[in-house]
C-alpha cells in the first residue's frame, strides 16, 4: 500500500479529478460562474465610460471580474467544504482514512483552481472583445509568477477557513455571504486599491487577492505602475510570506481538528 509522499500525491490527484470532471457536468454552474460576473464587469465598464475614466480602468474591471471566479471558488468550494462534508456524512471517512487532510484539501484546491481558470479566461476574452481592452504586459514571467503565488496564498487561506469554519462556525452559508461583497470592496476588485490610502490599503493586503491584483495590474497595463500600491518585487515577497503563513496556519488547524475528532469521537459546532 502507498504511504508517505506517494500517498500524499495520489490523494491530491484523486481529489482534484472529481473537481475537474464534476464541475463540467453541471452546466448551470458554467452560466452562473461565468456570465453573471461578466454582467457585473459590464456595469463597472459603463460607469467608468460615463465618468470618462482612463481607458485602463476598463481593463481593471475586466481583470477584477475574472478574479472573482477564484474568490467564489475559495469561499464556496474550499472554505465551506469540510462543513458540508460533515453534513453529508463524509467527514468521518476523511478522518479515518490514512490520507492527510492537507492532501485532500490540496487536491480540492488544485482541481478547483484549474476548472476556475477556464471560467476566468472566458471572462477576460469576452471582456477584451466586447470592451476593446488593450494590454501592455511588461513581463510575462513576472505576471505568471505573481498569479501562481497569489493562488497559493489564496487557496492556503481557503484551507485555513475550511478548518476554522468547521470548528467554530454554525452558519457557514451566512458567513460566506457576509464576506463576499466586503472582500470585493476592500480588495479593489474593480478599482485600484491605492485609492483607499496607505493605511486601509495595507490592512486590506492581508487578503492575498489585494496584492495579487495590484501586482498583476502593474504588469498588464501601461498606467499600472502609477496606480500601484507597492512595487512588484515587494508585493511578490509579501505574497510569498502570506503563502507560507496561511499554509502553515492551515496545517496547524487541520491537525488540531483531527486530534479533536480522534479524542472526542465527533466534531461539533460548539466553540472550543
Amino acid at each position: 500500500m502507498d504511504s508517505g509522499w506517494r500517498l500524499f500525491l495520489r490523494t491530491i490527484v484523486a481529489r482534484a479529478y472529481p473537481r475537474l470532471i464534476g464541475q463540467m457536468r453541471q452546466t448551470s454552474w458554467l452560466f452562473f460562474e461565468t456570465f453573471l460576473p461578466f454582467i457585473a464587469v459590464a456595469g463597472y465598464v459603463y460607469v467608468y465610460r460615463a465618468m470618462q475614466a482612463p481607458a485602463d480602468y476598463i481593463g481593471f474591471a475586466v481583470m477584477g471580474g475574472a478574479m472573482t471566479a477564484f474568490w467564489m471558488n475559495v469561499t464556496w468550494a474550499m472554505s465551506a467544504q469540510l462543513y458540508w462534508e460533515k453534513d453529508n456524512g463524509n467527514l468521518a471517512l476523511y478522518i479515518m482514512a490514512p490520507n492527510s487532510m492537507m492532501a485532500i484539501l490540496l487536491g480540492m484546491a488544485l482541481g478547483g483552481m484549474l476548472s476556475t481558470a477556464l471560467r476566468a479566461a472566458v471572462i477576460i476574452i469576452l471582456g477584451t472583445w466586447a470592451f476593446h481592452v488593450s494590454f501592455a504586459v511588461s513581463s510575462f514571467v513576472q505576471l505568471f509568477a505573481v498569479f501562481l503565488i497569489t493562488m497559493s496564498a489564496l487557496y492556503g487561506m481557503g484551507m485555513l477557513f475550511a478548518s476554522l469554519f468547521l470548528l467554530y462556525g454554525r452558519n457557514v452559508w451566512q458567513i460566506n455571504i457576509a464576506m463576499q461583497e466586503p472582500i470585493y470592496f476592500v480588495s479593489g476588485f474593480y478599482f485600484p486599491i491605492k485609492n483607499f490610502g496607505a493605511a486601509i490599503s495595507l490592512m486590506a493586503s492581508i487578503i492575498p487577492m489585494t496584492l495579487g491584483m495590484d501586482a498583476m495590474r502593474q504588469l498588464m497595463f501601461s498606467s499600472g505602475p502609477v496606480i500601484g500600491l507597492l512595487s512588484v518585487p515587494v508585493e511578490i515577497v509579501s505574497l510569498l510570506f502570506l503563502s507560507v503563513l496561511f499554509v502553515t496556519a492551515a496545517k496547524y488547524w487541520l491537525d488540531k481538528m483531527e486530534r479533536l475528532a480522534v479524542a472526542e469521537g465527533t466534531l461539533t459546532d460548539r466553540r472550543r
